[in-house]
């Protein structure tokens, strides 16, 4: 059960930093207000403060966060900006899961 506890926190992690560096994206990018910002840095703020709540090491965290990272971004490009993955995309983020798995849940003796 820890394993689902922590990828669920790493997912929820991963919204909140996507939705922090979208919002950005969306005013530079594609002429929104610049009201977006306000919003964006809290997100940024939940995010940090999501990835302080795992009890393990800060860099094995971070290496790990980024694979499911990499699969909520893919996930994003689909369910928000309506373009759907390739074979590749998915492919890669089934690979960057992967290797969250093993970073995170291989048996350690410290």
């Amino acid at each position: 059960m820890p394993e689902l506890k922590t990828v669920g926190l790493f997912v929820v992690t991963a919204l909140a930093e996507i939705i922090g560096c979208y919002l950005p994206y969306l005013w530079l990018r594609e002429g929104k207000t610049i009201l977006l910002l306000v919003p964006a840095a809290v997100s940024l703020g939940i995010f940090a403060w999501l990835l302080s709540l795992h009890p393990t090491a800060a860099g094995r965290v971070y290496a790990a966060y980024g694979g499911v990272y990499v699969f909520m971004a893919i996930m994003w490009l689909w369910a928000v900006e309506g373009i759907r993955p390739t074979a590749w995309d998915i492919v890669g983020s089934c690979v960057a899961v992967i290797g969250m798995a093993i970073i995170m849940f291989a048996p350690r003796n410290a």
